[in-house]
């Protein structure tokens, strides 16, 4: 009897750092949602350890292929990662995937356990969290030991913009890959009924989507919208509070006094890809950035857009006039009016689609990452 060979072990990645996936609200969780995908196309087993109270379901199941764990995480912006985090690693530690792919510098801190297990591990660092205006002291402290945990002990690490590998590779003296993130666009997307539910009309309307965090500054937009004092726009935040706090109710009470502003909450899908693909102009006016993702979704739309002047938002690259300066709200609501009586030809927006989905791709954003994890899938000793 001819013995047939074994079939080949597939490689399996777990994916650790963030709330979960499908559809939670995040720039990791996009991030990771996405590399996920591309990675089971290309042959690997890929298992997300999701925090239950994100999940659609307590029991680990499967989508598009993945397999999401859902594991215990308190409800607390100070333990909820890293409690969920150090869970994940001993889960890892039993299930011993080919590589633990971990996100974000507040996860990091959990590096040298995971080493210690016999893990590989790569961190990829997602921005500077402790510059978010809402940490106090003790968390920046933590998130700093994090970020300098992952930089030294990690067997790879990637930085998803320039600034932050030239940054690690100064202060840590270590090795970084950049690897931006990438977007995902869904065109031609029918009316989904979504502009209707929020009495908008196509193109007027501007948008932002963002978590409602002190530092994407819905404020700063909303101030300078009223400024337009035109009844014919409408201004559309999406997105969502992470927690209860303070700064949520301060922008849903401003919003509720300006005439125009739309709380759309947050939105997913086709809803999501109806709002962007009919807004007339694109806004970010944040004061921290990894990687911003959702200004190079609006870009891959083919959208106008203004973005404050910080340096992950320069770091794309774009021209002078679509940059203002960080809270100023006069330079804002300046920009705002030339943008609205500016809008974008169809030669313009088809020529800004196509560059972004060149250099900001998922395909080659993945390959990169594998590039990454081939690396080290079969070197036991960190570079």
């Amino acid at each position: 009897m001819i013995k047939r060979p074994a079939q080949e072990r597939r490689p399996k990645v777990m994916m650790l750092g963030l709330r979960g996936i499908p559809d939670v609200q995040g720039g990791v969780e996009k991030h990771v949602e996405e590399l996920s995908r591309h990675f089971v196309e290309m042959g690997w087993d890929v298992e997300v350890l999701g925090r239950k109270p994100y999940l659609p379901n307590s029991a680990p199941y499967t989508w598009k292929g993945i397999t999401v764990l859902p594991l215990r995480a308190p409800r607390s912006m100070k333990f909820e990662a890293i409690v969920h985090t150090a869970l994940g690693v001993l889960v890892a530690a039993w299930r011993r995937p080919d590589i633990l792919h971990i996100h974000a510098i507040g996860p990091a801190l959990l590096t040298p356990l995971a080493r210690l297990m016999g893990l590989k591990v790569v961190v990829t660092h997602h921005g500077f969290d402790y510059h978010r205006q809402k940490w106090d002291r003790f968390a920046r402290t933590i998130l700093k030991l994090g970020e300098g945990a992952g930089m030294r002990f990690a067997n790879r690490r990637i930085a998803v913009s320039n600034d932050i590998a030239r940054t690690m590779e100064k202060r840590y003296g270590v090795a970084m890959q950049f690897v931006p993130n990438g977007v995902t666009v869904r065109r031609g997307v029918s009316d989904t009924g979504v502009l209707e539910t929020f009495g908008l009309e196509p193109r007027r309307y501007i948008i932002l989507v963002a978590r409602i965090v002190p530092e994407k500054r819905q404020h700063d937009l909303i101030a300078a919208f009223a400024r337009l004092n035109d009844p014919s726009l409408k201004l559309v935040l999406v997105g969502s509070a992470e927690y209860t706090d303070s700064y949520a109710g301060e922008v849903m009470e401003l919003a509720g006094k300006t005439p125009g502003v739309v709380l759309a909450g947050m939105q997913t899908g086709d809803d999501l890809a109806c709002l962007f693909e009919n807004a007339g102009l694109f806004v970010l006016p944040s004061s921290h950035e990894g990687m911003p993702i959702a200004l190079l979704e609006a870009m891959a739309y083919g959208l106008p857009v203004l973005a404050s002047d910080i340096t992950a938002n320069l770091e794309i690259g774009l021209p002078a006039e679509d940059y203002f300066p960080l809270g100023n709200i006069d330079e804002l609501t300046t920009a705002l009016r030339r943008k609205l009586a500016e809008p974008f030809s169809e030669k313009e927006a088809s020529a800004r689609s196509s560059q972004v989905e060149k250099d900001y791709g998922w395909l080659n954003i993945s390959d990169r990452t594998l590039q990454v994890y081939q690396e080290i899938k079969s070197r036991p000793k960190p570079q």
